[in-house]
């Protein structure tokens, strides 16, 4: 969810107005806190998730996102803590966005059989732009290239601001499904008028639903040797644009695959396959994105990693934990 071209970019950097959209990852389970901030603590375990993502490969300077993520399910406080670490690098260090997050969940465990959790993540978001990797049309001599001083306006090379989102989650052994809003107060993210209120300068609110369930083929006494197929779908708004994700995984033992195609408002955007293994302390995922739309020559795929540790707390007798049963990639 992001401009494609950075040429693009860079006329609506220069011409005051900043539309831009979040980035996103194929692996939305495999980022859970990026995606929900419901599903904080929601494995009951420590987790540690880092996630890259190599998007549009052919272009020259192309996007590059990275995160980093904790969180732990706290029975004292009823519910999970977590940290979230961003980094998104648009055209070769040109627009910089990092944001750190720290997130908490509540747990309400409804019957024996069904759970929900609802979650709030604050956040601060820092944007900066190297002024001097951008060149103009005035600084161009016929004879010698770009040797002239630009009369272009430098402004603000880096900006920060606070963030908010908020999110629920509901969940059985079957079925799980959540809803999400970040970007709750809209901050305003220009770098030429930073107190302006005009809605072309704000980051808009992005809405996120999803929902999937376990369908178990073979009923093996053990769990993790079931064969399992998980059909799920993610739909994100965020203004005028619009996703929607639709597949499923097959999970047998330690393996997991997964299929989807992902349609935009504005085409029919990619093909995503994945693979990954999961044991009892380590995942590790890669998912490549077949571009289908009319852009797919000029940008060709885009690659992704996620890996996570996550290790067991000692238990608690006092309090029951529903941990959320669904892939993970």
């Amino acid at each position: 969810m992001r401009m494609k071209f950075s040429i693009l970019f860079v006329f609506m950097l220069f011409a005051n107005v900043m539309l831009a959209q979040d980035p996103q990852f194929s692996q939305f389970y495999s980022n859970p806190l990026y995606t929900n901030p419901a599903f904080c603590g929601s494995s009951g375990n420590y987790r540690f998730v880092l996630n890259a993502r190599d998007q549009y490969t052919a272009l020259q300077n192309n996007y590059k996102t990275y995160s980093a993520s904790f969180d732990a399910n706290i029975p004292q406080l009823g519910g999970g803590l977590g940290a979230l670490v961003t980094s998104d690098v648009s055209g070769d260090g040109k627009l910089t966005t990092n944001t750190i997050s720290g997130l908490y969940s509540y747990q309400i465990q409804v019957n024996k059989s069904f759970t929900m959790r609802a979650g709030i993540q604050g956040s601060f978001v820092q944007k900066s732009y190297d002024f001097s990797k951008y060149h103009f049309g005035d600084e161009i001599d016929d004879r010698y290239g770009f040797t002239k001083k630009t009369a272009e306006n430098v402004a603000n090379q880096q900006i920060g601001f606070p963030n908010f989102a908020v999110g629920i989650l509901a969940y059985t052994n079957i079925f799980y499904g959540g809803f999400a809003i970040h970007n709750i107060t809209e901050p305003n993210q220009s770098f030429y008028f930073p107190s302006s209120t005009n809605s072309q300068y704000l980051l808009p609110r992005r809405y996120t639903a999803h929902a999937g369930m376990n369908i178990y083929i073979t009923n093996q006494r053990d769990e993790q040797e079931r064969l399992m197929i998980s059909p799920n779908i993610i739909y994100m708004s965020q203004r005028d644009f619009n996703q929607i994700n639709l597949g499923f995984y097959v999970k047998k033992q330690a393996l997991t695959t997964g299929f989807w195609f992902r349609q935009t408002s504005q085409n029919t955007d990619a093909l995503i396959v994945l693979l990954g293994v999961k044991f009892p302390k380590f995942r590790a995922g890669y998912s490549y994105d077949i571009t289908v739309s009319g852009a797919r020559t000029a940008t060709q795929g885009s690659h992704e990693l996620s890996v996570a540790v996550e290790i067991a707390p000692k238990k608690h007798e006092k309090r029951v934990f529903k941990p959320l049963v669904c892939p993970v990639f």
